[in-house]
């Protein structure tokens, strides 16, 4: 009745421009997670929380291996709503040291034919200290949250790294874990960091100022090689991590493109393993690997832990096929983990390479 109810619900939003239904979806959850009750009742149904999923990670517990990722709650005002998701987790942001309006409008598109969004938005968000208000609320709501960092785009590319160095020192006894982001398309030449030099330096300056894992996220649109390097410049300069991928700007994917943004969903899904899957084969056994980019069922979940992947996550997917898509997921992996003879999913994890 949940998928039916959302399918019909669906037709409406999606009569509306895509920006205003996101923020349509962002008040009910805020409403969601304001309401205890509301949030405790949904969660019963949804949330996910057996030993068979649960994992220790960065000296927190993990209910289940689903996440959002990063671009929907951009300034940390959903949080509590997630676990009334399903979601293990949650990756807020991208934020920068100010607020900052992002792109001109219209900067969001869909395409529903091909189950994708093409997002445009360019860091719009309210800035360091308005998510640190938001994360000073949660002190005592025990959940893993992840903070995605980028620069500010007016700020130039020779000074980016003060920017990373102001929101390293902004969030360092904030979260579960940093995100350096210098993988979108939307700020002019921030994927023109994605170099070793400054992936050490960044690495460097956010070790010196915080405790708290950082990771690095990755482009889908550079050769396997190239990224398999700058994964493993991070991880020999400090990266707890690797989240592999952001958007793609290969406009092939899909029939009827835009010309500017980043393309998310379904046509993202072959490109977005492939290159996972190459980081994974060389890296796996060094460092914790997070898998996003086209999830949008269980099987592709599980097709992203047995390369590799401690934790995965989804946005685009969930637009799709709805707020029942986590617990869906979830459900399903366990059936597919014992279904390989594995009694936990640490088992699972990079199974392939076993």
């Amino acid at each position: 009745m949940a998928i039916i109810t959302y399918q019909n619900l669906k037709k409406l939003l999606f009569k509306l421009d895509p920006e205003t239904a996101h923020t349509l979806g962002g008040l009910a959850l805020r409403t969601v997670g304001g309401i205890g009750a509301c949030q405790r009742f949904i969660s019963d149904k949804l949330y996910v929380d057996l030993p068979v999923l649960r994992q220790q990670i960065f000296g927190r517990t993990f209910a289940n291996p689903v996440g959002l990722a990063a671009g929907f709650d951009k300034d940390g005002d959903f949080v509590r709503a997630m676990p009334a998701l399903g979601f293990g987790f949650t990756e807020i942001g991208t934020v920068t040291p100010k607020a900052q309006p992002g792109n001109p409008k219209p900067r969001l598109f869909r395409h529903v034919h091909e189950e994708a969004i093409q997002n445009a938005m360019g860091f719009n968000n309210k800035g360091a200290w308005h998510m640190i208000q938001q994360l000073k609320k949660l002190r005592f709501f025990d959940y893993p949250i992840g903070i995605n960092i980028g620069k500010n785009k007016v700020t130039p590319e020779n000074e980016a790294l003060k920017d990373y160095e102001t929101l390293f020192r902004a969030f360092a006894d904030y979260g579960t874990y940093i995100v350096i982001n210098i993988s979108s398309p939307n700020t002019p030449g921030l994927r023109d960091l994605q170099n070793e030099s400054f992936i050490r330096e960044v690495f460097r300056i956010g070790r010196e100022i915080t405790d708290r894992p950082i990771l690095l996220k990755i482009a889908p649109d550079m050769e396997p090689e190239q990224a398999i390097a700058l994964c493993q410049t991070a991880v020999d300069a400090g990266a707890a991590g690797i989240i592999a991928t952001n958007t793609t700007v290969d406009y092939s994917l899909v029939e009827h493109p835009e010309s500017i943004g980043g393309i998310s969903g379904a046509p993202l899904r072959e490109k977005s393993f492939e290159l996972f899957r190459a980081i994974a084969e060389k890296l796996h056994d060094q460092t914790l690997l997070i898998s996003v980019g086209g999830i949008s069922n269980a099987a592709e979940a599980y097709r992203r832990i047995r390369t590799g992947a401690s934790l995965v996550q989804i946005y685009t997917g969930l637009i799709y096929q709805g707020p029942t898509l986590a617990h869906d997921i979830n459900t399903e992996l366990i059936r597919l983990i014992k279904a390989d003879g594995f009694n936990h999913i640490s088992e699972a994890i990079g199974a392939d390479w076993k």
